[in-house]
């Protein structure tokens, strides 16, 4: 396999501490274990980019499931053989329980189904989680012949639990340091499996906040969004510090403290507890599970009558919609899809962030990395010796948040910005742009969290949710995406107070950097969802002028994730009429920047009579990879379009940078991305709804900027 620069960097920076990401899912079918178990083992054989090591490492770690993990079928087998041995080292999860009446500690092994087998005192001290749920272990285990009534035959020898014994956090954080902020993410990335190429800034984001938890003392992440994005996927195979609880429903006593036996919950002893499947309205959870939750999310501890107790484990509550987003925010709210219980304003307010999960991408074959990336249970590691650190406060040197923020709107941005920074920049240290974005992206969760409040209590306040520069003074506000937008939706279930307010404030979101720099003002709005794209809300860089096709001078800003954007929308209007148009972009090479082409040739087609031609000539840079494949899209276009009355031609140009559209009607167009704006989706699939719908798709950050010469 060819490596890429990212596969180099990662192994020089971290040498003995990479795997490649595919190997798990090479040999996952004879062991369905969770994915750290796997990559502990292929860390011990397979760390190196050397083929010939990791094909004899990939066959020493199958010789080692093969030999020691229990398969439930094969249950019977392995006891037989443990019996003729006398002793056996196997690979199993493994829970321990106190016999209060005997005073002894009783393992129970999950898939060799045996139970109330003896183990000293001194190994659940060393392994205090084997009380609380599942732990994944080689354990030796014995069989002794035993006459006395009551007595197990089985015994312990030796347990060991499958993850890093040690963790060195200075070395962790200089290794960190010879990699820049893009290819550390980008490494994460890959590290969770993912390929970094098929994501955006802002996709990348969200699959970082899913660590949070993990890095994160006391914090409370909410993700509700479709099936199939991969909510539980970090929960359940990328740490051996977090527990996922699949169904959504928990007890008292599981969860906080067994009354009877003083036995600790999971909150004692795991750093992060996930509630899969926690959406669901039909669900009925205790009254008394939802009030201390409440209060544990609140406070840090919780009380079942034998006193108050401490915990420092996260939550993350994951579960599906049944409602897209439009309709919720019509008709209801984004907790729509919670149980009723849930559905508790006290409750929802202690939520630190909102992970909008329908931004999140289907998971499909091409987004999974087959390159390196750090051994998952290397970085839980790093992730949990994190914990320990405090970066709530980093922003404050350069920004100042509103100060009319509730004090839990305020720690919600500071945790999520300090987790955050734990992950992607753990030796506190980044640049002011580099906050700027981490501080933006929090606000927004926080803010998605509590305008959904306020649909659901009435006494929530209005707030702004705001920052300051703290050397120009510049405030910038934050909105979410899902209310640029709906603008039209977005407060309909709220009062016409709340409305006036937004709408006071619907042209103060962030705007993108380069206009920033062109106009000296963030007063820019994202575009709306409508049939019509209009540039009145946006920065006019000069004043508005009409023309016959109700086309305006000016520009607009479209956020990342943001859809209800097309082509259509934003070149009809100003190339209606023109019969002579130049397109300049230098990145008019793969098959779907050539798709991007001819949905731009469809709207001028539309666009134009019948009787009319029209040249279209394009520049653009040759592909140094594959000239071949490129120069053909371009000679199919041009057959396509040629008996609709549109002369499709085209030139290769060394040393384009700039893009833009000129038309004979004089109109130039500002393309700040060119005509590649969309993440990326199944170009190929022809029941793809973003492949028939382009408005339907994903958006990159970018700009466009109309001037009439």
């Amino acid at each position: 396999m060819e490596k890429t620069e990212l596969d180099k960097k990662i192994n020089d920076v971290f040498p003995g501490l990479v795997v490649r990401k595919d190997l798990v899912k090479s040999i996952r079918s004879n062991a369905p274990v969770p994915g750290y178990v796997l990559e502990y083992l292929l860390g011990m054989y397979c760390a190196t980019d050397e083929e010939a090591t990791i094909a004899d490492g990939i066959e020493q770690v199958r010789e080692i499931l093969r030999v020691h993990y229990v398969n439930r079928n094969e249950a019977e087998l392995i006891k037989s053989k443990i019996k003729e041995k006398g002793h056996h080292k196997i690979i199993d999860c493994v829970s321990v329980e106190l016999n209060a009446q005997g005073g002894i500690y009783e393992m129970s092994f999950q898939n060799l189904g045996i139970k109330k087998v003896p183990v000293d005192v001194q190994t659940v001290k060393i392994n205090k989680k084997l009380l609380v749920g599942g732990v994944w272990c080689m354990i030796d285990v014995q069989y002794d012949i035993v006459e006395e009534k009551g007595v197990s035959p089985w015994s312990i020898r030796s347990l060991k639990a499958i993850q890093m014994s040690g963790f060195d956090k200075d070395a962790y954080l200089a290794s960190r340091e010879k990699m820049s902020s893009e290819e550390w993410v980008d490494s994460l990335l890959q590290t969770i499996g993912f390929n970094p190429e098929k994501f955006g800034r802002r996709h990348k984001l969200f699959q970082l906040l899913r660590l949070v938890p993990f890095v994160e003392r006391n914090y409370n992440l909410m993700e509700l969004g479709p099936k199939g994005t991969g909510k539980s996927h970090i929960y359940s195979q990328c740490s051996p510090h977090g527990m996922l609880l699949s169904g959504g429903e928990v007890s008292l006593a599981k969860l906080f403290v067994n009354n009877a036996s003083g036995k600790i919950g999971l909150v004692g002893y795991w750093d992060c507890v996930a509630f899969d499947e926690f959406a669901g309205r039909d669900k009925k959870p205790e009254k008394k599970l939802v009030d201390v939750m409440k209060n544990y999310m609140a406070n840090h501890s919780f009380s079942r009558g034998v006193g108050t107790m401490d915990a420092e484990a996260s939550f993350a509550l994951v579960g599906n919609t049944a409602h897209n987003v439009p309709y919720m925010l019509k008709n209801t709210h984004l907790f729509d899809a919670l149980p009723d219980a849930y559905l508790d304003s006290a409750f929802l307010d202690r939520i630190h962030n909102y992970l909008p999960g329908w931004e999140v991408y289907i998971t499909r074959g091409e987004l999974f990395t087959s390159g390196y990336g750090l051994i998952v249970d290397y970085l839980s590691e790093a992730l949990h010796v994190m914990r320990e650190m405090d970066f709530t406060g980093l922003f404050q040197k350069y920004f100042r948040i509103s100060p009319n923020l509730s004090e839990r709107d305020k720690e919600g941005v500071r945790k999520t910005f300090s987790g955050l920074m734990k992950v992607m920049y753990p030796s506190g240290v980044a640049t002011k742009e580099e906050m700027r974005e981490l501080l933006l992206f929090v606000m927004e969760g926080r803010k998605r969290v509590k305008d959904n409040l306020m649909r659901i209590d009435s006494t929530y306040d209005p707030v702004d949710f705001w920052f300051e520069d703290l050397e120009s003074g510049e405030k910038t506000y934050v909105k979410t995406l899902e209310e640029k937008e709906y603008p039209d939706i977005y407060w309909s279930v709220r009062s016409a107070e709340c409305r006036v307010r937004s709408e006071n404030n619907s042209d103060s979101s962030e705007a993108s950097l380069t206009l920033r720099q062109k106009s000296g003002s963030r007063n820019v709005s994202g575009a709306s969802d409508k049939s019509e794209l209009s540039t009145d809300s946006c920065v006019n860089l000069v004043k508005p002028v009409e023309h016959d096709s109700g086309a305006r001078e000016g520009c607009i800003t479209v956020s990342e994730n943001q859809t209800g954007i097309d082509y259509e929308k934003l070149f009809a209007k100003h190339l209606k009429g023109a019969k002579e148009i130049l397109i300049v972009d230098p990145f008019i090479r793969k098959f779907h920047q050539a798709r991007n082409m001819m949905d731009l040739l469809s709207v001028i087609l539309k666009g134009k009579a019948r009787e009319d031609e029209v040249t279209v000539k394009l520049r653009t840079a040759k592909d140094e990879f594959d000239p071949a494949a490129q120069e053909k899209y371009f000679e199919q276009i041009a057959e396509a379009y040629a008996p609709e009355g549109i002369a499709f031609t085209w030139e290769y140009l060394d040393n384009l940078h700039d893009r833009w559209i000129d038309t004979n009607t004089g109109w130039h167009i500002i393309m700040g991305r060119g005509l590649d704006i969309f993440q990326q989706f199944d170009g190929r699939n022809a029941f793809s709804i973003q492949n028939v719908v382009p408005s339907r798709r994903q958006c990159k950050a970018f700009s466009v900027t109309y001037v009439k010469q």
